[in-house]
């Protein structure tokens, strides 16, 4: 600041020494031209930017000139007074030592912004109430500010509830069908009918026939009730398309459970867009590769895959889980490649891969130990030294005492859900039953 100061003092001085060889018409023409400049300066510029430098020597000249002149400067003198409470303000201003309030842990924003977000309808104060009942306590204004820092909107303009969880809050209560049509390799055409539950992703196989008459397609839909029974009755809307498949008969059946039915507008799949979606599925990943030769065929190959759809298959609606998924077993130490095991369907077309049960190294459950020996108690009593999995187990191999007699073991294989194997020839393979090894 002080060079400038000095630089604008020094040039001023030149132009005052300047000045006096000049004539006092040429003084008065540049004085002019200054004039109409500023003039023209001032319709363009409403309000100048003045340095620090600017400020002291206008503010020197002012004292300088008479009274009368001073409206030829564009400061007022509320401007000067200003200037001067700004410099006693900056005079008596000390720096900062702390930084002020701590900022909020970012932990506490997301879980703001995540209430904000899936509750559209929480004001400020039932967020906040929320987050005291999960032991965090943040004032409403610093609600506010996160919310409009994030770009939120408060409750009355933020809620807006989209398309996808409009649909997902009354999947809960629909059931959609449609037919499915398969042709033979003698081009027989053939029909299947399926349904679906929308939330649950559950598919149920109708029936397969080559005849779909009125009286079927009714048959059907009373055997459907039969199978769901109560689960039905909490269902309020059936959905399907305008087909002259479906009957009035059979969208009586359905109304008399307490169930809607809803009609698809003319040419619009995307209406029941997730059972076509299912059908879809069941051409690519099934039908699309095998040959059908008649009915009885295609309705055992429809009932293997809708098992493997419900039970194994994973759905991304659903967490990338299957509709009636098994809880996944709780292993003792990572899994190793050895502990998968693979299980096939429709003669290998779909693979199944779970893991085998795992108990701790101190050793199997005793009922479980009980049935591994009279399983392997065969052979017409002869105790023999089999190679037992390590899952089963603590060591590979051991050597097991004749415990039971052949008709124990008749017995206890029966039970396990096998056929006996106490007349099995001696060195023929031995079945696999609930994972034990004959």
């Amino acid at each position: 600041m002080v060079p400038a100061l000095l630089y604008i003092l020094t040039r001023r001085m030149l132009e005052l020494v300047a000045l006096r060889f000049r004539s006092p018409r040429s003084k008065d023409l540049e004085i002019v031209v200054l004039r109409h400049e500023l003039s023209i300066l001032r319709r363009q510029v409403t309000r100048p930017e003045l340095s620090d430098a600017d400020r002291v020597f206008l503010a020197g000249a002012s004292r300088i000139l008479p009274r009368r002149h001073w409206s030829d400067f564009f400061i007022t003198p509320e401007t000067l007074l200003r200037w001067h409470r700004r410099l006693v303000a900056r005079r008596w201003t000390y720096p900062r030592r702390g930084r002020g309030r701590p900022p909020i842990d970012p932990d506490v924003v997301s879980l703001i912004l995540r209430l904000a977000r899936e509750n559209p309808r929480w004001g400020y104060l039932r967020i906040q109430g929320e987050l005291q009942g999960l032991g965090v306590r943040v004032a409403a204004t610093t609600i506010r500010r996160t919310l409009a820092r994030a770009g939120l909107d408060p409750a009355g303009r933020r809620f807006g509830q989209s398309w996808a969880s409009f649909l997902a809050a009354q999947a809960a209560h629909i059931l959609a069908t449609d037919f499915l049509t398969v042709d033979t390799v003698f081009l027989h055409r053939l029909y299947v009918l399926v349904f679906i539950e929308l939330d649950t992703r559950r598919v149920h196989l109708a029936g397969v026939t080559a005849h779909p008459t009125a009286a079927w397609v009714t048959q059907q839909a009373r055997n459907l009730a039969i199978k769901m029974g109560d689960a039905l009755s909490e269902r309020k809307f059936l959905l399907h398309d305008r087909d002259v498949l479906f009957p009035g008969s059979f969208d009586t059946v359905f109304r008399s459970e307490g169930l809607r039915v809803i009609k698809t507008p003319v040419r619009a799949p995307r209406a029941n867009s997730i059972c076509e979606r299912v059908i879809g599925s069941i051409r690519r990943e099934c039908l699309d590769w095998i040959l059908i030769v008649h009915g009885r065929q295609l309705e055992g190959v429809m009932a293997e895959y809708v098992g493997h759809y419900n039970a194994h298959r994973p759905h991304r609606d659903l967490g990338l889980k299957a509709p009636e998924a098994a809880p996944t077993p709780l292993l003792a130490a990572r899994a190793s490649p050895r502990d998968v095991h693979r299980s096939d369907r429709l003669g290998g077309l779909i693979h199944e891969y779970e893991l085998a049960a795992r108990w701790p190294n101190n050793g199997t459950p005793h009922a479980l130990q009980a049935r591994t020996r009279a399983a392997r108690r065969c052979r017409v009593g002869h105790a023999r030294t089999t190679r037992v999995p390590s899952w089963a187990q603590g060591t590979r191999d051991r050597r097991v005492r004749p415990h039971f007699d052949t008709r124990q073991c008749s017995d206890l294989c029966s039970n396990l859900g096998a056929e006996s194997c106490r007349n099995m020839p001696f060195g023929a393979p031995r079945p696999r039953t609930n994972g034990l090894f004959h």
